[in-house]
């Protein structure tokens, strides 16, 4: 009776709304209820927010969604016996409907996250002795050495029992077949990794295994490794992501809590800036991209049983992969794939809300458009050969939850038709969206900005206003062939593995930035058309005004894109991270004592009292002895000076780490990777809600920048390089 009862509820519920939706008013009573819900939804966010005033926001706003989709499919189509127009009409219609179902899939998911899960660290040292075993995979294919030493030492260096978990270094660069390839150089360089690789591991306290063949990539690297190991548990980390010390203690507890449970998945976080934080300077200033995703989206997942693997920082049940017959290996997500499969088997996941391993994301633009083309390229397939919505054995919940993961990479699309479809009307006069501008300023530019309220709902201080829109335009360009492709030949793409440990010496255009240039100028030619055919055609000015403007804002995205693709020139590779940690620092025979202020993976900088040190000189070899997590005892790391600063009554020091063994290695991760809680500092640091208002200011200010930028980058570009000057004999 009761479940009756609430599907009757539901029903009127529906009804009422349609009827709300469908009621013929009058342009002028639309406008003023779209500027009153406007008002209505901001008001509740300067009250509050949260809780049930963020539903009954939402639901203000999801109202003129819902009348503006209603008055675009009913009121603005051009007629079917035009074909002219009805075609690309039809295909900016569809663009639009894609953004409204990916909106109410958002709703759905992230209406109301679960709150971040408290730490479990203390609590499971209690349980020391009853702890799960523990595998550590480490896969790697061409990393260097040095960066996967210090992934290795991080991981050696966990907190855990030490007989309850085994680190391996899973390599695929040393594997038999490229041992024995025809090529002799290749072959050379596959044996040369094998002994370098292999002694690396054993010397750091990991176990090095490699395999027969290079068969279904990272996936089979897993398996394989799978087939060598017995812990209960399967803790995998990239070559480039390190974990903290206390990464294992906040995770494996919740195993011994569900049997059901596959997965326990934890945040990436990284300590370089990707190309566009990096060449827009944002890095200190703003939430990066993947805290969007980590901070919200993967919460909204985790309430609906349906936050997936992301290939790294995770824990897995080796019974749960016993039943999918190891990692997945049909599409070039493995990740994403195996937690499909799982899930579909009845296995339940669960996310933690906090940094836990630190990683380095691609610095160059074509890495990172590669790294995205390989992401969009493995959930198309995923959507090709599993389809979450018919998946077997996948709640409903989960079947939008997936389908939100995979459908959101169809975004070239609808952002490609986006920047065309106002050329269109200005340079061939197809009127693919018949409306007046009364109409569109009542429901297309409400419905605008309502559409960017609700988005800084969902993600506040996590994304700024229009900084998704440009990661979104800036993929768009070389990700639309990439999904086309795929889409055509499903089978075609294959695993490349992202560059990474990259940097810029000079500053430079992107190697694949011509593009972004031809349709910066497309759209400036679009400009002075607007202006011409308002000039001549004064009887469509209000329509050509709103089509120009449509055009302008695509130009200040496209402006903005420009600096994304002028790569600044930068010989750091990743950030420092400040921390506050004592050291004593040698000066000649005499130790004396400072205070640790920042660190990054290849130095330090210390502070120390007095002017004693002031007098050290460049490039000295010297040390500093501080007290390790791993151990709580004082070691040595060397390093070479590399400048010398007095600051009042103290003198700043900053060295270069010097590694000479394998211990040196456990030092230097004891000090960058070992506490997770500066991690969450630096995020906090850089997260607050602008607004809408001062966000949208702050970007068209930055797109304004860029744009110039860009464009003299491109000048510098375009000079003939000077001819060497040859020595006089």
């Amino acid at each position: 009776m009761r479940k009756l009862v609430i599907v009757a509820f539901w029903a009127a519920m529906s009804v009422a709304v349609i009827a709300l939706v469908t009621l013929p008013i009058s342009l002028r009573t639309q406008l003023i209820a779209g500027l009153f819900v406007l008002s209505v939804m901001m008001i509740l966010k300067s009250i509050s927010a949260e809780g049930i005033w963020r539903l009954i926001s939402l639901a203000f706003g999801t109202a003129i969604v819902m009348r503006y989709v209603y008055w675009r499919t009913t009121s603005t189509l051009p007629p079917v016996n035009q074909l002219e127009d009805f075609i690309p009409g039809l295909l900016l219609y569809l663009a639009e409907m894609y953004s409204v179902m990916m909106l109410a899939i958002s709703l759905f998911v992230v209406a109301l996250p679960l709150p971040a899960k408290p730490s479990r660290a203390k609590e499971q040292r209690e349980k020391w002795d009853d702890l799960p075993t523990v595998d550590v995979f480490i896969p790697t294919y061409n990393e260097d050495s040095d960066l996967l030493a210090k992934t290795i030492a991080a991981s050696v260096s966990m907190d855990y029992p030490a007989d309850k978990f085994k680190v391996w270094l899973l390599d695929d660069g040393g594997s038999v077949q490229k041992r024995n390839s025809a090529k002799i150089t290749d072959a050379h360089a596959a044996e040369a990794r094998y002994v370098e690789l292999k002694k690396l591991a054993e010397d750091l306290g990991a176990t090095y295994i490699t395999r027969e063949r290079n068969e279904h990539a990272k996936a089979g690297n897993l398996n394989n490794a799978l087939e060598h190991s017995t812990g209960d548990l399967i803790a995998v980390f990239d070559a480039d992501h390190a974990p903290a010390r206390d990464f294992l203690l906040e995770t494996v507890g919740y195993f011994a809590e569900e049997d059901k449970l596959f997965l326990v998945q934890t945040p990436h976080f990284f300590l370089n800036p990707d190309p566009l934080e990096r060449n827009l300077q944002t890095f200190e200033k703003m939430p990066s991209e993947n805290e969007m995703f980590y901070g919200i989206i993967q919460r909204g997942l985790d309430k609906w049983n349906a936050s997936f693997f992301c290939g790294s920082a995770a824990v897995l049940s080796r019974k749960a992969l016993a039943e999918t017959d190891g990692f997945s290996g049909i599409s070039i997500t493995e990740d994403c794939e195996t937690a499909l499969a799982l899930h579909g088997k009845g296995w339940k996941s669960i996310y933690i809300d906090k940094p836990l391993i630190a990683g380095l994301q691609p610095a160059t633009f074509a890495s990172f458009i590669g790294q995205r083309s390989r992401w969009a390229q493995g959930m198309m397939q995923i959507l090709r050969y599993r389809f979450p919505p018919l998946k077997r054995g996948l709640s409903l919940p989960q079947r939008l939850c997936y389908m939100s993961s995979t459908l959101f990479w169809l975004f070239p699309f609808p952002r490609a038709i986006f920047l065309v479809a106002p050329l269109f009307y200005l340079f061939f006069d197809l009127e693919i969206f018949t409306a007046s501008g009364g109409e569109f300023m009542a429901y297309t530019l409400t419905y605008m900005v309502v559409n960017l309220i609700m988005q800084n709902y969902l993600y506040g201080a996590f994304r700024w206003p229009w900084i998704s829109e440009l990661y979104e335009y800036v993929q768009t360009v070389h990700l639309l062939p990439a999904v086309i492709s795929v889409i055509l030949h499903p089978s075609k793409p294959t695993f490349k593995v992202t560059a990474k440990d990259e940097s810029i010496s000079t500053s430079r255009l992107s190697e694949i930035s011509t593009p972004f240039f031809i349709v910066f100028a497309v759209l400036v030619v679009a400009v002075f058309v607007t202006i011409y055919r308002v000039y001549t055609e004064p009887f469509k000015a209000d329509v050509t005004l709103v089509v120009g403007g449509w055009n302008l804002l695509n130009l200040i995205m496209a402006g903005a894109a420009l600096g994304v693709v002028s790569e600044r020139g930068e010989r750091q590779i990743t950030r420092r991270i400040k921390v506050s940690r004592r050291c004593e620092f040698q000066f000649g025979d005499n130790w004396l004592p400072g205070t640790i202020e920042d660190v990054s993976v290849y130095g330090v900088r210390i502070v120390l009292y007095g002017h004693e040190a002031s007098a050290a000189k460049v490039n000295d070899l010297s040390g500093v002895r501080f007290k390790t997590y791993f151990d709580q005892q004082p070691h040595i790391l060397p390093m070479n000076i590399r400048n010398v600063q007095t600051l009042g009554e103290t003198t700043a020091i900053g060295c270069l780490f010097a590694p000479q063994e394998p211990l040196h290695q456990k030092l230097i991760s004891d000090l960058v990777f070992a506490d997770s809680s500066q991690w969450t500092q630096f995020q906090l640091s850089r997260r607050g809600n602008p607004g809408l208002l001062k966000g949208s200011v702050r970007f068209f200010g930055l797109a304004l920048f860029q744009t110039y930028r860009g464009l003299v980058y491109l000048a510098r570009s375009a000079r003939p390089a000077k001819p060497a000057v040859k020595a006089a004999r």
